[in-house]
C-alpha cells in the first residue's frame, strides 16, 4: 500500500502563490505518471497538472503559464507551484499516483484564493 499526503494549501489573495507538495511513501519514479486533479465545490474533480517518469508534463489550459508540476526523486516528493491564483483556483487539490493497474490517492490539501 502506498500512501501520499498533501501538504502546502493555504488562504492566499490573488495574485498570490503556493507550493503543493505530495510525500509518496515509496519512490514516486516507480509510477509511470504523477497527478495534481481538483475539485471546486460543487464541481467534478479535474485533473490540473501531471509529470511521467520521464518528466513530461501536461496541464489544464486554465493553469497553463501559470502552474508548474515537478519531482524530486530523492524526496518521494512532488510538487505543484501555483502563481498568479485566481478566486477560480479554489478547490480541494489531491495527488495521484498511477501505475497500471495501481491507482492511489492522497487526502487533499484545501486551497482557498479570496481577497
Amino acid at each position: 500500500q502506498v500512501q501520499l499526503v498533501e501538504s502546502g494549501g493555504g488562504l492566499v489573495q490573488p495574485g498570490g502563490s503556493l507550493r503543493l507538495s505530495c510525500a509518496a511513501s515509496r519512490s514516486v519514479f516507480s509510477f509511470n505518471v504523477m497527478r495534481w486533479y481538483r475539485q471546486a465545490p460543487g464541481k467534478q474533480r479535474e485533473l490540473v497538472a501531471s509529470i511521467t517518469s520521464s518528466g513530461s508534463t501536461i496541464y489544464v489550459d486554465s493553469v497553463k503559464g501559470r502552474f508548474t508540476v515537478s519531482r524530486d526523486n530523492a524526496k518521494n516528493t512532488v510538487y505543484l507551484q501555483m502563481n498568479s491564483l485566481k478566486p477560480e483556483d479554489t478547490a480541494v487539490y489531491y495527488c495521484n499516483a498511477w501505475t497500471a493497474p495501481m491507482d492511489y490517492w492522497g487526502q487533499g490539501t484545501q486551497v482557498a484564493v479570496s481577497s
